[in-house]
């Protein structure tokens, strides 16, 4: 099998979406499947409004056809619905071909954070982009359900994995005073930060990451540690030197992080919305409460094993192998509630 994605979303950019699309590549090419890869670094970008840092594609529609043959893809799967999207959405219409799609992003609530455009509009955009999708893949089961509920079609689960090789537990020594309540992710209005940064905890707030809000952020928090974007090891690092993780998200439809920071041994604590609901859940490695105050003091009982123990059975080699049979068309939709539970680890 051949597959070929399309995102505009790619390194140098440092979110949840990409981290997904890299290691699900890398592993379903363990599993023997060929993955080819079409991104805007093959194409001039010019900055999205707003994200100085985010460069958005100007595909030639003539590129795209020679770099799709050259791939010569038996599959051909969309990840996002920005301009290189919506240019390989245009390639497979107008030659009839088939291609699925996956949702990662709630842009309605962001569009209607920073824009006077009714959220309608913009679900009826993204059910138009979807429409002819062999299967639109979904992280969690109530994303799933949301989406048929707003009348999104053959929408089907692709849950998401956690490196445990980079993520882990580590004996760090630091001079910050304890306890260190961490936050990792893009710096920008929707991801809510002020609501954790504003809190009254002891020790000390760190935050990891960019974006557009982060000079603002300083400015309002100079008590808080902004150590900006980092990768890798030293990424590994900032989760493991934490005793608690924040997601104060409100909008995310899952939230990558909340895995790597369990993963390195360092419990959530989180809004009761529908990310973490559906990364936690019951499990007792984290705290969901609508005080994030308290549940950022009360995860501080969780024992560390709890949370590592959790992230283990979340696998990037079970991840890609349901995004392979989701492409083949093997996978249940969102409404086989038996198919839910098989599908879904969390």
């Amino acid at each position: 099998m051949r597959i070929l994605i399309a995102t505009d979303a790619w390194q140098p950019q440092v979110n949840g979406v990409v981290r997904t699309l890299m290691m699900t590549a890398a592993a379903a090419r363990a599993q023997g499947v060929e993955v080819s890869v079409l991104t805007p670094q093959s194409f001039r970008t010019v900055a999205m409004p707003g994200y100085r840092d985010l460069r958005l594609a100007l595909p030639s529609p003539f590129k795209i056809a020679r770099l799709i043959a050259a791939a010569a893809p038996d599959n051909i799967h969309i990840a996002t619905e920005g301009p290189l999207g919506l240019a390989v959405r245009y390639y497979c219409r107008r030659r009839g071909l088939p291609f699925t799609t996956s949702f990662h992003t709630r842009f309605p609530d962001y569009v209607t954070a920073r824009l006077p455009i009714p959220e309608g509009w913009v679900w009826a955009a993204l059910r138009w982009f979807h429409r002819d999708s062999r299967a639109v893949m979904a992280a969690t089961p109530a994303l799933a359900t949301e989406l048929r509920e707003r009348g999104f079609n053959n929408v089907v689960l692709w849950p998401r994995g956690v490196d445990t090789n980079l993520f882990h537990p580590r004996d760090l020594a630091s001079d910050l005073p304890k306890p260190v309540f961490l936050s990792v992710g893009r710096l920008a209005v929707e991801k809510n930060l002020a609501a954790f940064l504003s809190l009254d905890l002891p020790g000390t707030k760190v935050v990891v990451g960019d974006g557009p809000a982060r000079a603002a952020l300083e400015r309002a928090f100079p008590q808080a540690v902004f150590r900006g974007a980092l990768h890798g090891e030293q990424l590994a690092q900032a989760y493991a030197g934490a005793d608690v993780f924040v997601f104060p998200s409100l909008t995310d439809t899952y939230g990558l992080v909340m895995l790597e920071a369990l993963a390195s041994g360092v419990p959530v604590a989180a809004f009761p919305v529908a990310g973490p609901r559906d990364v936690i859940g019951s499990s007792p490695v984290g705290v969901l409460n609508n005080d994030l105050r308290l549940a950022c003091l009360a995860a501080l009982t969780i024992a560390p094993g709890d949370c590592v123990a959790f992230a283990q059975r979340h696998s990037w080699d079970s991840a890609a192998r349901i995004f392979i049979a989701n492409i083949a068309g093997g996978a249940p939709t969102a409404g086989d509630t038996h198919a839910i539970g098989a599908l879904a680890p969390l």
